[in-house]
């Protein structure tokens, strides 16, 4: 390669985007299942967010931070799976430079945000179990407000670095990345210098979200089980734990998917590339679906209200 098409291609104006390397032939079959989950998704969580306006009742803490979790899962898939899914069925594979490091940087802080809102849950459950007389007072409309907003800088302050780093690299080898999005580390992989930094750092923002809001969720939960083990009866236990079921079924489809996909990107070297990225796909769509699906049917009062709606349709 000439020196002048090296430093021409150091600036790429376009990145092609391959969808899922080495089955492109089904990428229309793979195309079905996450085409019926992403519309799944989306119908689910605007359910959640016309339930809780629609309904009085739920404007409580727990629901408005079950709300921003909807919208968050919304924003993140919208800006993963409609690329995904162009890819498969219009074969539109082009993305501009700023346009992936813009589709970088927010799904990066879009998924520090979902950790972030299971954390305050996490909180408003131990308030309400640990502290039930005074949750109205310590979680207000305000509070709740407050703490939306530290989450939403937290997780855009940390993203920041990651389309910055990305930038001031050289992208000599290729423009053509191994993915269907703009994931960071297949992006710097492309790059024809030192990417320890971005690496680096992305390593030490997946294990410092993760691990600070792991420790205070599990701070939370031993609080809210110190206090279920002292409850007379075994049926307000099992009242009382069932409250926190969901909770704890939320943080698992995210947790795990997330720090799943991102440690076998960085170090499954021995992993066919094509499972890598289905696996970044999984993580991209299974908590949307999921989460849903677990506070509508584990969640009496959004449950009993959607029942209530068809049931009046009907009528």
């Amino acid at each position: 390669m000439s020196e002048s098409n090296k430093t021409n291609f150091s600036n790429p104006s376009t990145f092609i985007l391959l969808g899922i390397p080495g089955l492109e032939a089904a990428h229309i079959w793979i195309s079905i299942p996450f085409c019926a989950m992403y519309a799944i998704a989306v119908l689910g969580n605007f359910t959640i967010l016309f339930i809780v306006k629609r309904e009085p009742s739920l404007h409580v803490p727990m629901f408005y931070f079950l709300c921003m979790l909807a919208v968050i899962d919304l924003v993140m898939s919208a800006f993963t799976l409609p690329r995904m899914l162009s890819i498969f069925w219009f074969n539109s594979r082009e993305i501009s430079f700023s346009a992936c490091l813009t589709q970088m940087y927010f799904v990066q802080c879009f998924s520090g945000m979902g950790s972030g809102i299971l954390v305050a849950m996490a909180f408003d459950r131990y308030v309400a179990i640990c502290h039930p007389l005074r949750h109205s007072t310590t979680l207000t409309n305000s509070v709740v407000a407050k703490i939306g907003l530290a989450v939403v800088l937290r997780s855009g302050i940390l993203a920041l670095p990651y389309p910055f780093l990305a930038r001031q690299l050289p992208y000599c080898r290729t423009n053509v990345i191994p993915h269907f999005y703009c994931q960071h580390i297949a992006v710097v992989k492309l790059a024809c210098a030192d990417i320890r930094i971005s690496s680096y750092y992305g390593l030490f923002d997946l294990l410092f979200v993760i691990g600070m809001d792991g420790c205070f969720i599990a701070v939370s939960y031993i609080q809210i089980l110190r206090a279920i083990f002292h409850l007379p009866t075994k049926d307000a236990w099992l009242k009382i734990f069932g409250t926190c079921i969901s909770h704890l079924c939320a943080i698992s489809a995210l947790y795990i998917t997330n720090v799943f996909s991102s440690l076998m990107f960085r170090f499954g070297h021995n992993m066919p590339l094509h499972f890598l990225v289905l696996i970044s796909g999984v993580y991209h769509i299974v908590p949307p679906v999921l989460h849903p699906i677990i506070y509508g049917l584990r969640t009496e009062q959004i449950w009993g209200r959607l029942l209530q709606l068809f049931t009046h349709k009907e009528t």
